[in-house]
């Protein structure tokens, strides 16, 4: 789906395919943390706040977090671009306790995709922050 979806916006000249399900999209580009590699990857953001954005490391539902999840806590440092901005460097960084537990429910509450993803694992699906580099 992500290469559809990059196809669509380069089709398009960057100028569709920035909203999916109400959601903002962004490119993400992390570190492979065993190839060392960029590697980019497609995601809706289901809550901003100021510069900062938050991303649900969810797989659907699935009982293992996703490959950027995991290059992301290794190498935190990540590459964000939006509609609006183009290669921003960023810091990422898992939600604590508090943060999840106050943005997740508002996140639920408007996209009720992502409870049912948390119904469907055992795991806690993991909250990212994104912050721009300063």
């Amino acid at each position: 789906m992500n290469t559809v979806h990059r196809s669509y916006l380069k089709l398009s000249g960057g100028r569709k395919g920035w909203v999916m399900a109400g959601m903002p999209v962004l490119k993400l580009t992390t570190i492979g943390r065993l190839s060392g590699q960029p590697r980019t990857v497609m995601l809706t953001s289901p809550f901003q706040e100021g510069d900062t954005t938050v991303l649900v490391a969810s797989r659907g539902g699935d009982d293992i977090h996703p490959a950027w999840y995991h290059n992301l806590c290794a190498t935190p440092q990540v590459t964000v671009t939006t509609q609006e901005t183009k290669d921003q460097p960023m810091n990422a960084r898992v939600a604590n306790a508090e943060e999840r537990a106050r943005i997740w429910p508002l996140i639920t509450e408007k996209f009720s995709n992502y409870a049912g993803y948390q119904e469907k694992t055992d795991r806690e699906i993991p909250l990212v922050v994104l912050t721009p580099v300063t």
